[in-house]
């Protein structure tokens, strides 16, 4: 899934055990306002904030997801990837470029591909389809690698940054949200395997992106592009929230849907029993609505009416 945000201004974002965001304090001597690391953050806050509400990424931080949103959500970061990590092979070697090239420690694609695979089998490939959103962010990816390359830089920051910030929180997110298996699958994505400290990787990147060779001018192009970066990834949020209200509601665990937070559920004498056992949450009326919007209980409910309809008839011959 898109990542939550690139860097919030002067902190460092972790999950406790118990799921709980925490912020630490990062402490980066030595910076100068004038650092292209401190133009980025500082540029960019209004963008951090409007995609974090996106009602996409409002819904996923509750760990209201679809399981079919996020298989699409992934791929729309594959197609992403792989249009970013094409146009930074190709400029490896660009100065204003260069020493943002990480290719062993952040390329996603492969990960992503792992992903997909799980997601839609061995012939993922012949499945997944670009989206119009998505088709956008990678025309202008490819525009920029072949037009602008030190704007790269902002497209990088954006995404790599984001992930191993709040990209980590989506993480385990996910994991209970879906019920994925502990050992990755499904979001090999976020795992960064030559990574051992993503807190010391982003000092290092952002100590890089320091030294680029830039004037000022070209700064303030790449956080205008960073900002442009965030409005293509708030598009794709829009498209899957667009998409996720022409898909019925799943039903999870053999017909319990999960609660939507309509409606008093403490007034369910079922939930107050299973509440009072240590149970879980679900109602009865939920109980029957899912029954009833599985085909199955659809055929059992439609049988189980035309039995007693026979046993009326015979009863008032």
């Amino acid at each position: 899934m898109p990542a939550l945000k690139a860097e919030e201004p002067g902190q460092e974002e972790t999950v406790q055990d118990g799921g709980d965001v925490v912020y630490e304090k990062e402490h980066d001597d030595g910076v100068s306002p004038s650092d292209l690391s401190e133009l980025l953050k500082a540029g960019t806050v209004d963008a951090h904030d409007k995609a974090e509400n996106t009602q996409f990424v409002k819904d996923f931080l509750k760990g209201h997801i679809r399981k079919e949103l996020f298989k699409l959500g992934t791929v729309a970061l594959y197609f992403t990837y792989s249009a970013l990590e094409e146009e930074m092979d190709g400029n490896r070697d660009q100065p204003q470029f260069a020493p943002l090239y990480f290719p062993e420690e952040l390329h996603r694609r492969e990960a992503l591909a792992k992903d997909l695979e799980f997601f839609y089998g061995e012939n993922w490939q012949a499945v997944v389809q670009l989206s119009e959103a998505t088709r956008k962010y990678v025309d202008r990816i490819h525009e920029v690698g072949r037009s602008e390359p030190e704007l790269l830089v902002a497209h990088a920051y954006t995404r790599y940054m984001g992930d191993l910030s709040g990209g980590q929180v989506l993480k385990k997110v996910a994991q209970r949200a879906l019920k994925l298996p502990s050992t990755g699958e499904g979001v090999q994505f976020y795992t960064f395997d030559n990574i051992s400290s993503a807190k010391e990787f982003k000092q290092l990147y952002r100590s890089r992106m320091n030294d680029l060779d830039l004037d000022q001018e070209t700064k303030l192009r790449i956080v205008e592009e960073a900002n442009r970066a965030f409005g293509f990834n708030m598009e794709i949020f829009n498209e899957l929230e667009r998409v996720g209200k022409t898909i019925k509601d799943e039903v999870l665990d053999g017909g319990l849907p999960e609660y939507d937070g309509k409606g008093d559920l403490s007034k369910c004498p079922y939930y107050a029993a299973k509440t009072a056992a240590g149970g879980g949450s679900a109602c009865v009326c939920h109980m029957a609505m899912a029954v009833l919007r599985h085909p199955t209980g659809q055929v059992i409910m439609s049988a189980c009416i035309a039995l007693l309809a026979g046993v009326a008839a015979w009863y008032l011959m």
